[in-house]
């Protein structure tokens, strides 16, 4: 099977008002397959929202590739002219922003929304473009599509608003859509719901999602492969069931004991204290020679300290960029 999209060595870099490069992506490289769930895994910080937002060329003005090639269909679009992205971006690739109120304008309401959108790459009359916008609301509302349609923002809740930008998401059948945190302002009750619905979404529609989180636990079960972000830098790639279930870099592995205990059978929650991963992570802008995550790992060696980790592939599916792997 041919990857929907391709991500060659990618470098982003973002300028300070001094005029300093940071980078905040280095040699990133993986492949998305039609129809499959990609969840991006990593600590604030780690580059997952550049990561997103490169893919779609919508970095800020301050946002710079150094090189790479991130391939759709084929076609590159880091090179690609303005109108040929505009084509993509909401048609063929769909954007879930994490915060509904910062990505919903207050003072539009939630139908029109959804129409800009379809009406940016189809050519439809007012009569079958509100037709459209409808059946594609009642895809993600189970009923009240119509008076959905009529709020405006302020009027939702945080699980409705978010369904919103589901919609926007799938408004033109793309064939990939990227979710940055989708849940994070949500209930668990709703982050459920949310999940299930992308799940749903992904059956029905056949794309394929790139899901971002900082969390493990949404993308257990849900995710087909996980890639783990550590400082701009892949950590690990490969199956979920085999990084969840034998994670090899020390970084993965310390995400992994992070998540709470599970509740016990009267619904209080074990008392042991959450462990965390000692230390903070680099400045990007302060980088030393070595392994980026060297400074917390538990695991670490001499060599750790003064060159960094090259990827070693594991199983044919499966890599890890760490030294104790041959690195």
């Amino acid at each position: 099977m041919n990857a929907l999209l391709e991500i060659q060595d990618l470098e982003v870099a973002y300028r300070s008002t001094a005029g300093r490069e940071c980078g905040a992506l280095a040699g990133v490289s993986f492949e998305v397959y039609p129809g499959e769930i990609l969840g991006v895994l990593g600590e604030s910080g780690s580059g997952k929202s550049t990561l997103a937002a490169a893919l779609l060329r919508l970095l800020p003005p301050n946002g710079k590739f150094r090189k790479g090639t991130v391939r759709f269909e084929g076609q590159d679009l880091l090179r690609a002219r303005q109108r040929e992205l505009q084509k993509v971006r909401g048609g063929r690739i769909g954007l879930i922003f994490q915060e509904p109120s910062m990505a919903l304008h207050p003072t539009i309401r939630t139908g029109e929304q959804i129409s800009s959108v379809i009406a940016a790459h189809q050519a439809l009359d007012r009569r079958a473009l509100r037709e459209k916008t409808l059946q594609v609301l009642a895809k993600v509302f189970s009923a009240d599509a119509n008076r959905i349609a009529e709020s405006y923002p302020h009027q939702l809740s945080g699980g409705q608003r978010q369904r919103v930008l589901l919609a926007q998401a799938i408004a033109c059948s793309p064939a990939l859509i990227i979710a940055d945190e989708p849940t994070a302002s949500l209930d668990p009750s709703t982050q459920q719901d949310i999940l299930e619905l992308l799940r749903t979404l992904r059956d029905q529609l056949h794309c394929a999602m790139i899901l971002i989180t900082h969390n493990p636990a949404i993308l257990a079960g849900l995710a087909d492969r996980i890639l783990v972000l550590y400082a701009g830098k892949v950590a690990e790639i490969g199956p979920a069931s085999e990084v969840f279930g034998s994670p090899q870099h020390p970084y993965t592995r310390a995400l992994l004991k992070c998540l709470p205990p599970p509740l016990t059978e009267n619904l209080r929650p074990r008392k042991s204290k959450l462990t965390v991963i000692p230390g903070e992570s680099p400045n990007l802008q302060q980088l030393a020679n070595g392994c980026r995550f060297e400074p917390r790992c538990t695991d670490r060696m001499d060599v750790c300290t003064t060159s960094e980790p090259a990827e070693t592939s594991l199983s044919r599916h499966h890599a890890v960029s760490c030294f104790r792997y041959g690195g």
